[in-house]
C-alpha cells in the first residue's frame, strides 16, 4: 500500500512503484473510477490503428489512393464552381 498527499490543485503523484506497476510512462492517460468509497485508476492503453483493420466488415472494396485523390479533385471543383456562380 502507497500513500501519496493531494495538492492545491488536486493533483497526486502516483508512486514510482504504483507507475511501474502498471506500466505508466510520462503522458499516458489513465481513467479514474470510483468504487464506493475507493478511487480506483485504470490506465487507458493506446492501441495502434492497424489493430481495428477487419474489425468492421467493409461494404465495398477500397477503390486505391488514385481514385480517391481524383474524387477528392472532382468534389472540390464542383465546390469550387458552385461559389463562383
Amino acid at each position: 500500500m502507497h500513500t501519496t498527499t493531494v495538492t492545491q490543485k488536486g493533483q497526486v503523484t502516483i508512486p514510482k512503484e504504483v507507475r511501474r506497476a502498471l506500466n505508466l510512462k510520462p503522458h499516458d492517460r489513465v481513467l479514474i473510477t470510483l468504487e464506493g468509497d475507493r478511487a480506483v485508476i485504470i490506465p487507458i492503453r493506446r492501441r495502434a490503428l492497424s489493430q481495428f483493420k477487419g474489425v468492421l466488415p467493409a461494404t465495398v472494396p477500397f477503390p486505391g489512393h488514385q481514385q480517391i485523390r481524383e474524387e477528392i479533385r472532382r468534389q472540390r471543383g464542383e465546390e469550387l464552381l458552385k461559389e463562383v456562380k
